[in-house]
């Protein structure tokens, strides 16, 4: 989970707080001398750390508390703010250019998922209704250009390859002038990367950049890479001025001290954040709402967002409908599962629920249990998830074999879904519940 190392040690010091009737100096400085630690652990660059621990310092001490927060709670804000302010307090998305097509072109070394994330980037502002060229100008590895193509293919947005022998710099020019040609509103560049910097790659990059005029120059950096990833933002911003960079592999940076450096250090605002494998893995980097993540108070917009991207109000009336009417199936619970698993599986959407890291899930445990159900599920026939009142002794004896669980495990099943069945029709119809009787 991103930030869980760093979190856990935070929230452990952050607790001492609050029970506390004041903060003296002693406490304060107590207190911050286990944060820099932790954000020493945590990879991120010794200058932002000396920085944001002095700014605490200055704001904490002799802090006046209000009448309606504890001092642990007043140290939690300022915590809270100064970690905002240090990844850029604001989303960093950039602001929408008058003239079109708006060329992005993508910066980075080989393996940190550049192509990937240009097909990502697609798809997200496929979304926003905007029509997308993407370029696959990256030459030097073998398979980049099939590899786009082929996310290409799957979003259903164009792809421009170049021709026998054409020159990296000459296929961007002339992506250029088609997309201009056929009025697409976003043009998406892959670069070629190497393994290192090395001066034949930065000299293609300038000459790209020259050619193309891009609005914006943004690096795709493996966030796991810690401080490397913000030492190459700086080498990289020296030589084509970044407007931006892109954190890929954070749902594996249990530090996070990539997220943390480089808006302070480079001074390049993070755009997005990369959370997974999938298409649909990609999120608009909001500093505080990071920050909130961090300090274990969740992040409700950004879940509310996830949501409204996966699921359209007609598919939520219909669900419910089906809901009050008692014909929510364990198709539908299928259903679910597969929309969790394209919002980023359950330990993402855990990590945005506010209060969760109190409770504190044991994840590899749900992890198996999310499995076994989905294999119990999928070797199921279509006719028995839509009616599981068919699934006798022999029927249960198939599907255990088929899905590698027990008969208990199927029964169990069965049960808590008949139970939950009835436990959200109840809940779905009366306004003395407190969800009233529509969507609207």
């Amino acid at each position: 989970m991103m930030f869980e190392g760093f979190s856990k040690k935070l929230e452990t010091v952050l607790q001492r707080f609050r029970s506390r009737g004041g903060l003296g100096s002693e406490e304060v400085d107590l207190a911050l001398k286990e944060i820099r630690l932790a954000l020493l652990e945590a990879d991120v660059h010794f200058k932002v750390v000396k920085s944001f621990i002095e700014s605490v310092r200055i704001r904490a001490v002799g802090a006046e508390v209000s009448e309606s927060l504890t001092p642990g709670q007043q140290v939690i804000k300022i915590v809270w703010e100064e970690l905002s302010n240090l990844m850029g307090q604001k989303g960093a998305i950039p602001l929408p250019v008058r003239e079109t097509p708006e060329i992005v072109m993508l910066v980075g070394l080989q393996g940190a998922g550049k192509t990937t994330t240009v097909g990502k980037l697609g798809a997200f502002y496929k979304k926003q209704g905007k029509r997308v060229l993407l370029v696959a100008a990256d030459l030097k590895r073998a398979a980049a250009v099939d590899q786009l193509q082929s996310l290409g293919k799957k979003i259903d947005v164009s792809v421009l390859i170049p021709l026998p022998n054409e020159h990296p710099v000459a296929l961007v020019k002339r992506a250029v002038h088609f997309a201009k040609e056929k009025a697409y509103d976003k043009l998406l560049i892959d670069t070629a990367g190497r393994l290192q910097i090395d001066d034949a790659m930065m000299e293609e990059l300038v000459e790209m950049k020259t050619s193309a005029s891009p609005h914006e120059i943004w690096l795709v950096a493996d966030a796991m890479t810690g401080q490397v990833a913000v030492n190459l933002a700086d080498l990289f911003h020296k030589k084509l001025s970044l407007t931006g960079a892109i954190l890929t592999k954070t749902e594996g940076d249990a530090r996070g001290g990539a997220v943390l450096s480089i808006r302070s250090v480079t001074q390049v605002p993070i755009q997005f954040i990369g959370t997974g494998e999938q298409i649909e893995a990609l999120e608009p980097f909001y500093p505080d709402r990071i920050a909130s993540r961090i300090l274990g108070m969740g992040d409700v917009l950004s879940l509310i967002e996830l949501t409204e991207q996966n699921y359209s109000k007609e598919h939520a009336q219909q669900l419910q409908k089906k809901v009050r009417s008692n014909q929510f199936t364990l198709e539908d619970f299928r259903d679910q599962m597969k929309q969790m698993k394209k919002m980023g599986g359950l330990e993402k959407i855990l990590e945005m629920i506010p209060g969760i890291k109190k409770v504190k899930p044991d994840m590899e445990q749900l992890g198996k249990e999310m499995k076994g159900i989905e294999a119990i599920l999928s070797s199921m026939t279509a006719q028995e998830r839509q009616d599981p009142g068919i699934i006798n002794a022999s029927r249960r004896k198939r599907i255990a074999k088929g899905s590698g669980t027990t008969i208990q495990e199927i029964n169990r099943l069965t049960k808590q879904f008949y139970e939950a069945k009835k436990m959200l029709k109840r809940f779905s119809g009366g306004k003395k519940f407190g969800f009233g009787n529509g969507l609207e």
